[in-house]
């Protein structure tokens, strides 16, 4: 076949119908081009009734270039081949293919298992491994090994129990499944960003739902591809009983923790970025997966915490009605102060800082008259829990001080006599023993 296009290209090259082929790769390539930016500016403007499909096409501007020129050059290679040789074109169409199917499975892959940031080390390799493999294919279709190579696959068969099942059967079968299982995870990731941008459902559900259906359609293409490989479908129920027993021997605390959190994000007691205190740990909820949520501190330490604590456990949710909180800080003065001045004051200073909440004002309070002196209470409440409470407690404590020192008011020290005594008995003398 290489033969063949060599001849042709060269035979096509001495003939005027080079140019027609030419001229027609040319405009294929700029017509896909300015269209594919076109359509690029197009799902560019912000406009409401297009969101859905704005947000899928605008990723999809990648693949959309070369599916474009693909196409173009199809409909040309059709109006030229009556009239002129086409041979240029035949060799360009699949090399262009070639290209667009490397980019939709790029595109699909980086949607379904990246959509955090720079794609991570396997997935590289992985598609540089499979962009080989496209290339390699492409190269064995234009010399005319591909017919060679898939009848040698066909013809080399393995004993794999009581059935003979040949190379080329495994390879379709291993294509198969992971083609339905990548494209579930896309779909599910695609699912789950459209439901993370309806504003009108919670967020605890619509987390609900986006797992559940990503659940869904895994399983869904599992029983596909083992339908399209041939597999019948009652073995599940030997896998199933197998599964069951492996919960009851040794996997109830794995399984306790996914049930608990589809609870948690059904009973919507406990939502992302919530500050919360289970056992030791406390902090903002930062994600809530199907076995354990992340409560990011605020020192910045991260804890995976099971999701089984949240349900067996008293959890502190310090924002789930509201995130105010109540904070309080206590001093003891000497008794001849002027009480009644001096809370009036500390009120004052502490309503200066900028995180204390104007809302509710803060209150300053005589609790006890203590053995020494005048036990305050100062309470006050914030309104943001979860840029940190130790820090605003420290700018109140520091205002109180300037107050004090202000005002010239003395900190009552606790004061303890001690009286030492001699309770050593004489010596007894042996020469002039007493009476």
């Amino acid at each position: 076949m290489l033969s063949n296009v060599l001849t042709e290209l060269v035979h096509d090259f001495r003939t005027p119908g080079i140019f027609w082929q030419i001229g027609a790769l040319l405009a294929c390539g700029a017509l896909g081009w300015s269209a594919s930016r076109a359509l690029r500016r197009l799902f560019q403007v912000p406009a409401a009734p297009q969101q859905m499909l704005r947000l899928g096409v605008e990723s999809f501007t990648r693949v959309l270039t070369p599916l474009l020129v693909l196409v173009l050059l199809l409909v040309a290679k059709g109006l030229l081949i009556d009239h002129h040789p086409v041979s240029l074109l035949r060799l360009a169409i699949p090399l262009v293919a070639s290209l667009a199917l490397i980019r939709f499975v790029f595109y699909v892959l980086q949607r379904a298992f990246d959509r955090n940031g720079a794609p991570g080390a396997f997935l590289l390799l992985f598609e540089k491994f499979f962009a080989a493999l496209v290339w390699i294919g492409v190269g064995l279709y234009i010399t005319g090994l591909w017919p060679a190579l898939v009848r040698e696959l066909e013809q080399t068969v393995l004993p794999i129990g009581r059935y003979q099942i040949s190379l080329l059967t495994i390879l379709q079968a291993l294509i198969s499944v992971a083609v339905t299982l990548i494209l579930a995870f896309w779909a599910g990731a695609m699912l789950e960003d459209r439901l993370m941008q309806l504003n009108t459902m919670h967020l605890s559900l619509r987390t609900v739902v986006a797992r559940m259906a990503r659940a869904l359609l895994v399983l869904v293409a599992i029983l596909l591809s083992l339908s399209l490989v041939g597999i019948d479908l009652t073995v599940l129920s030997v896998f199933g009983g197998a599964l069951g027993v492996a919960l009851g021997l040794g996997l109830q605390k794995v399984a306790s923790n996914y049930v608990s959190g589809f609870v948690i994000l059904l009973e919507r007691g406990l939502s992302i970025g919530d500050m919360v205190t289970v056992d030791k740990y406390y902090g903002k909820v930062a994600q809530i997966n199907s076995r354990y949520t992340v409560l990011r501190g605020l020192d910045g330490v991260e804890s995976a915490v099971p999701n089984e604590m949240f349900v067996s456990t008293p959890v502190q949710n310090h924002s789930l009605s509201e995130h105010a909180i109540r904070l309080s800080t206590q001093l003891t003065v000497e008794y001849h102060n002027d009480v009644e001045n001096l809370l009036l004051l500390l009120e004052q200073a502490v309503s200066g800082i900028e995180r204390v909440s104007k809302a509710v004002s803060p209150s300053a309070l005589l609790i006890r008259f203590g053995p020494d002196g005048l036990e305050l209470e100062i309470g006050f409440w914030i309104s943001d829990p979860e840029n940190g409470r130790l820090n605003v407690l420290s700018e109140v404590n520091r205002a109180i001080w300037r107050t004090l020192k202000a005002q010239g008011v003395r900190i009552a020290r606790t004061k303890r006599e001690l009286t030492l005594t001699d309770q050593r008995e004489p010596p007894v003398s042996l020469e002039n023993p007493g009476p």
